[in-house]
Formats: C-alpha cells, structure tokens, sequence
C-alpha cells in the first residue's frame, strides 16, 4: 500500500477501471509493474480477477470487500492532498450520488458521533476499555 503506483493503480480501481489496458493506458505505467502490482492486490484479497463472460479470455481486476474498505483512507488521502498540497479541489469532484453535493470531510468519530481532535485521543489496552455493557451498568 505505501508504494506510489499501489496508491494509483487503488484510485483507478475506485474510478471504475477494471481491465489491465484500462490500468495501463490510464496511468502510464509499465506493464510489469503494472501486472506485479495487480498479483500483489489479488494475492492479498483487495483485488480478484473475473473472467468476463462474453470472452473467458478476458479478465477483469474488481475490487472485493476488502478492497472496497480502503474508501475511507483513499478519500481521507485525497482531502489531505486537496487541504495541504494543492489548497484546491482535485477533478472531479467527490459528491454524493444522490444529491450532488460535495462530501463533508473525513474525521474521526466518537462512538456516540462526535468529531474528535488528537487532543480527544489515546491508545488503551483491552482491559481498560469500555464496551457497551460497562456504559450501560454506569447509567444504572
């Protein structure tokens, strides 16, 4: 994941490429990188390979469910870029499908929806966090 064309080869893949060509035309990247690339994905569950059914020959990169759990880290690396780097939108924009409007910012959340800062944060060990029947017991 921390490799620069792992990064490119995932947004393509969120844009709606699917096919080695479209990857390769797309971002101009060499074919073995590209096809080492694409093994590494499948091989760890972020990517599968489906032959098409119209011409089994033809093979098409999907995203699974793991892949597709990446979205948040790829938006929030995408408004980072967007607030820190180039101080504008990227093209196209990210909106809702349904309404058209631009997506809020990623943040971190509270379990209760809370937008939380580094300031609202620390690590715990197992034993010291609360879970829904502790919170439950201190309302009582």
């Amino acid at each position: 994941m921390g490799e620069r064309w792992a990064f490119l080869i995932l947004r393509a893949a969120f844009n709606g490429l699917h096919h080695f060509e479209e990857f390769q035309s797309e971002l101009g990247i060499a074919r073995n990188i590209l096809a080492n690339r694409l093994a590494r994905f499948v091989e760890h569950g972020i990517m599968e390979r489906q032959s098409l059914p119209e011409d089994r020959r033809k093979i098409q990169y999907c995203l699974t469910e793991k892949g597709h759990a990446l979205l948040p880290t790829m938006v929030a690396l995408r408004q980072w870029g967007e607030r820190w780097e180039t101080g504008v939108p990227a093209f196209p924009i990210l909106v809702d499908s349904r309404d058209h409007r631009p997506i809020q910012p990623i943040a971190v959340l509270s379990h209760d929806g809370r937008v939380l800062t580094k300031g609202d944060l620390h690590w715990a060990l197992p034993g010291d966090v609360a879970d829904a029947t502790d919170i439950a017991n201190a309302a009582e």
